[in-house]
């Protein structure tokens, strides 16, 4: 187990601020129980930029404090409670987001392969969290009539277009910071070292 450095340290607690904000900008907005929020794109930013150990610790340590009862969920929300609601499976998802984003890039560096990698971790976010709020409110939510599969998907439209226009900026911003912050910092020898082992 690797020493965690100040920068890692430091890092972490910055995603957990992001996630925190990103969570309540627009958390006003609802659409099938899932508040409209910026989290999937500081998540992906959070693999992009940590790759997938640090990426991954940060939104584990997000989960984690809101479940103990600081409010940093949507909503500005927390505790248990959360993992009942329809939406925490997106909570869940953002670590495997952060995670396989942080993967692809730690291999190779570049706009294309930013974008690429924040695509594929978009993907990963609406399959998980999405199936689980399907889960959700077929076993322990009160479903509204005729509600299928398909139907909760539809109501994901407005949310994804949001997502893939955010998912294609965090792949550009992601880069320049990339090349401008992480490269020249110890972030990127964790990454060097990491891929090695």
């Amino acid at each position: 187990m690797k020493q965690w450095k100040t920068i890692d340290i430091t890092m972490i607690a910055l995603f957990v601020a992001f996630m925190a904000v990103g969570a309540n900008v627009a958390s006003f907005l609802v659409i099938g129980g899932v508040p409209v929020t910026l989290q999937t794109f500081f998540a992906i930013l959070a693999g992009l930029l940590l790759g997938k150990r640090l990426g991954s610790v940060a939104m584990i340590v997000y989960m984690l404090v809101g479940l103990i009862g600081i409010p940093i969920f949507a909503g500005i929300s927390g505790g248990l409670i959360t993992i009942t609601k329809p939406s925490f499976g997106f909570i869940l998802a953002f670590i495997i987001t952060a995670f396989f984003v942080g993967l692809i890039v730690e291999k190779k560096q570049s706009v294309p392969i930013y974008i690429f990698s924040g695509f594929i971790g978009l993907i990963i976010n609406y399959i998980i969290g999405t199936s689980w709020m399907y889960m959700a409110y077929k076993l322990w939510y009160a479903a509204p009539e005729g509600f299928t599969y398909q139907l909760l998907w539809s109501w994901m439209v407005l949310p994804l277009v949001k997502d893939i226009i955010l998912t294609f900026i965090a792949g550009i911003v992601g880069y320049r910071l990339y090349n401008s912050v992480v490269k020249k910092s110890t972030l990127h020898t964790n990454w060097s070292s990491n891929s090695n082992q």
